[in-house]
């Protein structure tokens, strides 16, 4: 038999339980839609239209769900201004910025591996 990592253990320790820590980071970011739009914040700010338009096929209130719950969940700060009609900005949070890792594997993963 071959000697486990203690990552090795941990996962499997956890990901058999109710709850599993991949599952609860899972749901923290939302789905399809919140890497997304973590992974086009990297770049910088960006206001509702740009994510929109850098989301092609995302419609306003997919778009809008998927911004309030990763607000919710500390991963994006979203400022508005007073203008009319109002402005919003949204950006990363420390937490979001420290998913940037995770979601730069998964990039890479997909260049090596998805045609």
């Amino acid at each position: 038999m071959v000697a486990k990592t203690k990552e090795q253990e941990i996962f499997a320790e956890t990901c058999g339980t109710v709850e599993c820590c991949v599952e609860k980071t899972l749901n923290v970011i939302g789905g399809k839609w919140g890497f997304l739009i973590l992974k086009n914040l990297f770049s910088g700010k960006k206001r509702f239209g740009e994510l929109r338009r850098l989301l092609h096929n995302i419609n306003a209130k997919s778009l809008t769900v998927s911004l309030r719950l990763l607000e919710e969940n500390g991963l994006i700060n979203r400022k508005v201004f007073a203008t009319v009609p109002a402005t919003v900005e949204y950006s990363l949070t420390e937490k979001g910025e420290d998913l940037k890792e995770i979601i730069m594997s998964m990039y890479l993963w997909g260049e090596k591996w998805v045609q």
